[in-house]
């Protein structure tokens, strides 16, 4: 027989697999998704530290773009193996390979596999009002990038992400101008760079 305790615990943990369920469903329907953004970050003490502005693109299985607008200027690239990371100002560019560190940033959910989460989160979901659904992310592991993830929907369309790490620095990550399972071609995720700036790779 259960004990309480374990009772509540295989309880959470039943909610915890139906949430992840459902937004995996959610999210596998996205064959593609591009929109504009603003991401604002505010540290622990509340204050805003940053703001920037760019666009993302996201088409399955595993093909990324993400560019955020000078003065921070920069460029992410996933083609499903690996993560470009191009920095214009830093005249750089960073390959890293597609790990489940790299895997689990949270932008990457729009790209990457989604069938697992339940084994990398615990999950929980929220009604509101008619229109609004709210799911929350918690890393089951120590090594994730962050403590907390939650994704915000309006009739099915992400509309907002927020992330807190372990320095409780919050990232609202606000999008707009969403457009959904529009052909987006492949030639669209291929990073381009002058040839003289520094390619750095995992381990170099």
């Amino acid at each position: 027989m259960l004990s309480a305790t374990g009772a509540v615990w295989a309880g959470q943990e039943a909610e915890s697999r139906k949430a992840a369920k459902e937004l995996a469903s959610v999210l596998r329907s996205y064959e593609t998704y591009q929109a504009s953004f603003i991401q604002i970050v505010v540290n622990g003490n509340g204050s805003r530290v940053q703001e920037t502005r760019g666009v993302l693109k996201a088409k399955r299985p595993g093909l990324f773009y993400w560019e955020t607008a000078a003065p921070l200027s920069q460029f992410i690239v996933s083609d499903g193996n690996t993560v470009e990371v191009y920095d214009p100002d830093l005249e750089q560019v960073t390959i890293h390979t597609l790990d489940d560190r790299v895997q689990s940033t949270p932008a990457l959910l729009l790209s990457g596999e989604v069938g697992n989460l339940d084994e990398s989160y615990e999950v929980s979901g929220r009604q509101i009002g008619d229109d609004t659904r709210e799911y929350t992310l918690i890393p089951r592991g120590s090594d994730s990038l962050f403590t907390s993830l939650r994704l915000s929907f309006y009739r099915g369309e992400l509309q907002e992400m927020r992330m807190e790490d372990s320095l409780s620095q919050l990232s609202i990550l606000s999008f707009d101008k969403v457009t959904l399972n529009q052909n987006i071609e492949s030639s669209a995720f291929r990073l381009e760079y002058p040839e003289e700036v520094d390619v750095i790779r995992d381990g170099a």
